[in-house]
Parts: C-alpha cells; structure tokens; sequence
C-alpha cells in the first residue's frame, strides 16, 4: 500500500501548491471533457481548453515538449472543433457523427506525420536528447492530434485513435512516475472505449445541445 502511495505522491514531493492545484484542475476538466464528448455536447470544448491551456504550462515546466506541444494543439483544434460542432442551419446542427471517407483518411494520416515530424522539430529547437520515452511521446503525439481532428468532425473513428493512444500512454506517464496522469489516462481509455460504444450507435445523428 505504501508504495502505491508514493507512486501517487512522490512527484509532488517538490511542487507548489499552486502547481498542485492546477494539476487536480486539469485532471477535472479531463475528465468533464471526455464525459461531454460521449454525450456530444458541445462544452467538450470549452472544458478541454481549461485542461489544456494549464497542461501546456505544467508540460513546459517540465520540459516534456512534445506533450505540452500535443497541448497546444489540443487548444488550437479544440476552437475549431468548438465552431464546427455549433454551425447550424434554420436553428439545427448541421454536424452528424458518421465514419470517415478515404479521403479523411489519408488526410488524418497526414496529419499524424506532418504532427509527429513537428513535435521531433520542437525537441531538437529545445536542444533535447531524444530518448525511447520521447520517440513514444511523438509517436502518440501524431495520433492524439488526428484523433483531435477527427473528433471536430465529428467522426467515430476519434474514439478508436484515443483508445489505442490511451493505452500506449499509460505506461509511459507510470514509467515517468506521473501516478496521477497515469490514472487520469485509464480512465480516459474506459470512457474513450464507452464514447465509441455511444457514437456507434449514434450514427448519421446531430448534436443536440
């Protein structure tokens, strides 16, 4: 028990309060935007920018550059997302969740590459030796931000890209010794499986609110 217990704290033996505080608010507005997210509510955006504008902050005070880059990103997209999922015709969304078309899909692959050749870019301009941990942090990198895409457009393929992310992401965090971020990505990778289950079902429908 001990030892979960300093899997979970030792981190934060050396931060401030107030670093603290901002890491259990990003872990709340997480959480909250995954949650609206399987709901296709619309306040997955805002939300997610409150967690990600504090995550690029805490990832650049910990020099983890290519998260805190996947952050920003996060931030950029989750605006045009925010403007994509409110266009609506004679008071209706226009937006419905559907499967992705072949050209979706070599433009998410584009994507993937194009944001894993900049994250690379953003270790090399901070002067970082890039080690296995990083070459997996790029790696994720490019397939959180299709995901993020995929996700403005509502596609259901999003949740798939998260899942299999989430999954690589864990380890990762635990092996960094970030316990909290650890298990803010489990969950994560249950809602995100529950998020596919619901937009399956859910096909060709709008958002409601």
């Amino acid at each position: 028990m001990e030892q979960i217990s300093n899997f979970f704290l030792d981190y934060y033996e050396g931060a401030t309060t107030f670093d603290i505080v901002l890491e259990a608010t990003v872990f709340i507005f997480g959480i909250a935007s995954v949650y609206f997210s399987k709901k296709e509510n619309i306040l997955v955006y805002p939300t997610g920018l409150v967690a990600t504008i504090i995550t690029v902050y805490l990832l650049f005070k910990a020099e983890y550059y290519g998260d805190m880059m996947m952050n920003f990103y996060y931030s950029v997209m989750s605006i045009y997302g925010w403007i994509n999922w409110a266009r609506k015709k004679d008071g209706t969304p226009v937006l419905p969740i559907s499967r992705t078309n072949k050209k979706e899909k070599i433009i998410g692959f584009g994507l993937f590459v194009l944001t894993m050749l900049v994250t690379f870019g953003v270790y090399k301009a901070f002067g970082r030796e890039i080690e296995t941990a990083n070459y997996i942090d790029i790696f994720t990198s490019g397939i959180f931000f299709t995901a993020m895409w995929y996700m403005a457009i509502k596609k259901l393929e999003n949740w798939t890209l998260w899942i299999f992310a989430d999954l690589i992401t864990v380890p990762l965090y635990a092996y960094r010794g970030l316990g909290v971020l650890a298990l803010q990505y489990i969950i994560f990778t249950v809602m995100a499986v529950q998020g596919y289950l619901v937009w399956k079902r859910n096909i060709g429908s709008h958002v409601d609110s």
